[in-house]
């Protein structure tokens, strides 16, 4: 294996032998999923982060970039979550450089609410209501620690959906899965089953080793939480297995060179094939692989299993995403559920009535 040093990062394997990387200074770690050790992206990312580090300086004490930069030397950062959570908060984190100085105490739900409806309005909803999110988790993390006598962004809201936006990554009709299972070649049916049967998220579905299925049985963990998983694998999986080409990559999908896939050489590779179907009417609009995640959770929540069953099945460490993944099936149990009892009642008890003459 090349060895790859970097002035400022540090690059070394974890205790489970898994390579990672982060910048000395501000304790930034790299996603290597996204930008893989020696590669282009490798290179720029570490170049983006170490000119960041310059144009912020050193954190000033009693400041939210302090707060920042402890948490991210914290085991809390380092181990308890995955590589891709890391990434995800980077991006936060990058994003408030500007207010890095600011003293916590300054930091109360009005201020937050307002950094959150900025963010949302120059990066879309979805980030704004993710600032949120990591406004609350971080200070949680620092009120354990003394850092605040309180959580300022508890119990604040994200942001509302507008009026006539589609749901973001909306369940996926039984047609629609039948439809683009038909249509995937061979290459691409593989990681679609892993994603429709499993509700594995997209990354955690092409980046899986081969390793991970032993005994008809998937044994991974989480990519974004590092929630262990393990079931059984479904009949429809053990099919898919079967069928799928023959490689030499270490992952258990490869693409069609057989090299492994990238998150988005798949999605390139999808969305030709959703726009077909869409134009043919197989499929409806605002169709994501990342919907097929919420789909497994609807369809687990339908049966009448519980929170904390979907969120075993999912992977997740606690039951809100569950909650936020299964709330449409909720919904259209209790719909339906009241659409039968109305039609008993006015349609076979009320007709019964006999009318005066």
């Amino acid at each position: 294996m090349t060895h790859v040093r970097v002035k400022g990062f540090k690059i070394f394997a974890d205790r489970h032998g898994k390579m990672r990387c982060y910048h000395r200074k501000t304790l930034t770690a790299l996603d290597l999923s996204e930008a893989p050790i020696g590669s282009l992206e490798f290179f720029a990312e570490c170049a983006r982060i170490d000119e960041l580090a310059k144009m912020a300086g050193p954190a000033k004490g009693g400041t939210l970039g302090l707060l920042i930069n402890e948490y991210r030397a914290s085991e809390a950062f380092l181990e308890a979550i995955g590589a891709r959570s890391r990434s995800d908060y980077q991006k936060v984190f990058d994003y408030w450089q500007p207010i890095a100085d600011t003293p916590l105490v300054k930091f109360d739900s009005a201020l937050i609410a307002r950094i959150r409806d900025a963010a949302g309005k120059k990066h879309g909803r979805r980030f704004g209501t993710y600032v949120k999110q990591v406004f609350s988790l971080l200070f949680e993390w620092g009120r354990e620690r003394g850092h605040l006598t309180g959580n300022p962004a508890f119990g604040m809201k994200g942001l509302r959906r507008r009026k006539g936006e589609p749901e973001a990554n909306r369940p996926w009709t039984d047609g629609e899965r039948h439809a683009v299972e038909t249509a995937l070649p061979a290459h691409m049916a593989l990681p679609f089953s892993l994603m429709a049967n499993l509700g594995l998220d997209p990354q955690d579905a092409l980046s899986l080793p081969k390793t991970a299925i032993k005994d008809g049985a998937i044994d991974t963990r989480r990519g974004k939480t590092a929630q262990p998983v393990w079931m059984p694998l479904p009949e429809p999986l053990k099919e898919a297995l079967a069928k799928a080409p023959q490689h030499d990559a270490i992952t258990l999908c490869a693409n069609s060179k057989g090299k492994p896939w990238t998150v988005s050489g798949y999605r390139a590779s999808w969305r030709p094939i959703k726009l077909r179907l869409e134009k043919t009417g197989a499929v409806g609009p605002a169709l994501t692989l990342k919907g097929l995640r919420h789909t497994v959770a609807s369809i687990i929540t339908e049966m009448g299993y519980d929170e904390r069953s979907v969120a075993d099945y999912l992977g997740q460490k606690t039951t809100e995403m569950a909650r936020h993944y299964s709330r449409r099936a909720d919904r259209t149990k209790k719909v339906s559920a009241i659409v039968t009892n109305f039609d008993a009642e006015v349609n076979k008890r009320r007709s019964k009535v006999v009318k005066p003459c």
